[in-house]
């Protein structure tokens, strides 16, 4: 059964709010944190992009939006790490349910060939509860602790083309997702090509897809695409010459911000920027969305390694404490390059409150790439916490005119 639309609802999509009026450009300005402060006071070096988005409820629990930017550019080149893992698990939600097949589902065994080098097969996966690998299995992974051979998987079920055409025709049109994530061997060209992919029941094959090339090229005119003074080769050395992404992935932080909103509010948004998912299917992303990895069994994890916010950057990014359970953080997170990223739906219910928040910061001081040297721990974690926690307080206070029903979000 499809989810329920609520058509009156479609109305409220991102309303847009006039400079005079941005709540969040004043909570920002009027904050006396140093750390913060430090950062605004450098756009350049630090290229700090936010969206708040402001929820309020009407008397049928109905959602309308308000968002607020700072220092948004769409134009402007970040490299989206692994946050371009939540379109991918979207998208193989849909293609599941647009191939018709019957018994063909997110749990059914899926089995990946290799068609050619340096493409790796997978038959089985022992973090869950089965031994086989599923979308379902993947799309856990992915959200709980941000697992990267989770996405290679999903990339190679739904091809460059497809993954990136299906987003085009939904509006979110300022990204491109064109390589698999941490594997060597792959060049532009071979992440054209994709492994032949199975599907079972048991011992009884549902549906095979075989080997794919597909090219996504679009016309992106993006800025700083070619960055920085060196960069660190594979073997190490250091090369004194910018570091050029122009064929890395990419995802606007509108964009993040959008298909998360599409992901948590499918009922609230204009029909053609949906997701064809099911119900079911909408409860099972909010269930790993939000779940924490020592709240998980199939994957279990050592939460010495995976504490609550290792996926969590707002509010609690900068420490390991365990986050108190009537908050819940719908989100994806990214980190690479010294680009840190985060898309959040937060909500407390204790205190009945929502809010979507995106961020990016650039945390990249000497200006060399690659080298796993950023300023994550001293400067990148500690903004995104403490903007969640200044946008988080500013809830806290502000007057609703009705309290929303969260009860839908809960697991």
């Amino acid at each position: 059964m499809r989810i329920v639309l609520l058509l009156a609802a479609t109305l409220s999509f991102s309303l847009a709010v006039p400079a005079q009026e941005n709540i969040l450009q004043e909570l920002l300005g009027n904050s006396s944190d140093s750390l913060l402060g430090e950062v605004l006071r450098h756009p350049e070096q630090f290229q700090l992009q936010l969206i708040y988005t402001r929820i309020d409820r009407d008397e049928d629990n109905r959602p309308s939006f308000q968002s607020y930017s700072y220092g948004l550019d769409t134009g402007l080149y970040f490299y989206p790490a692994s946050t371009v893992k939540m379109p991918a698990a979207l998208l193989a939600l849909e293609k599941l349910n647009e191939l018709r097949i019957l018994g063909l589902d997110k749990n059914s065994t899926m089995i990946t060939g290799a068609a050619r080098p340096p493409q790796t097969a997978v038959n089985q996966d022992t973090t869950a509860a089965s031994g086989l690998p599923s979308v379902a299995q993947y799309i856990k992974k992915i959200f709980l602790v941000s697992d990267n051979d989770a996405f290679n998987r999903l990339y190679e079920f739904l091809g460059q083309e497809y993954l990136n055409r299906k987003l085009y025709e939904k509006g979110y049109d300022k990204l491109r997702i064109i390589h698999r994530l941490s594997v060597s061997g792959y060049d532009v060209e071979g992440n054209r090509y994709t492994n032949p992919v199975s599907f079972y029941d048991g011992d009884s094959l549902l549906y095979h897809q075989g080997a794919v090339y597909s090219a996504f090229d679009p016309a992106l005119e993006l800025k700083e695409q070619v960055r920085g003074v060196a960069y660190m080769a594979d073997d190490g050395k250091v090369i004194p010459e910018p570091f050029d992404f122009r064929n890395k992935n990419f995802v606007s932080l509108q964009d993040l911000h959008d298909i998360l909103q599409a992901a948590l509010f499918p009922e609230a948004i204009p029909a053609e920027r949906r997701f064809n998912l099911t119900e079911e299917d909408y409860h099972f992303l909010w269930k790993y969305m939000s779940m924490l990895p020592r709240e998980s069994d199939h994957p279990a994890y050592d939460t010495t390694e995976y504490w609550d916010s290792y996926v969590k950057f707002f509010l609690f990014g900068d420490g390991k404490a365990p986050m108190p359970d009537h908050i819940r953080i719908f989100n994806k997170v990214g980190d690479a390059y010294g680009f840190l990223t985060d898309v959040a739906y937060v909500v407390d219910f204790k205190n009945g409150l929502e809010f979507l928040l995106a961020a990016n910061i650039h945390v990249n001081k000497n200006q060399t790439y690659n080298d796993g040297v950023y300023e994550y721990d001293e400067i990148g974690f500690p903004v995104l916490a403490r903007i969640g926690r200044l946008v988080y307080n500013y809830e806290l206070k502000r007057d609703r005119v009705r309290k929303p029903d969260l009860e839908r979000y809960r697991d």
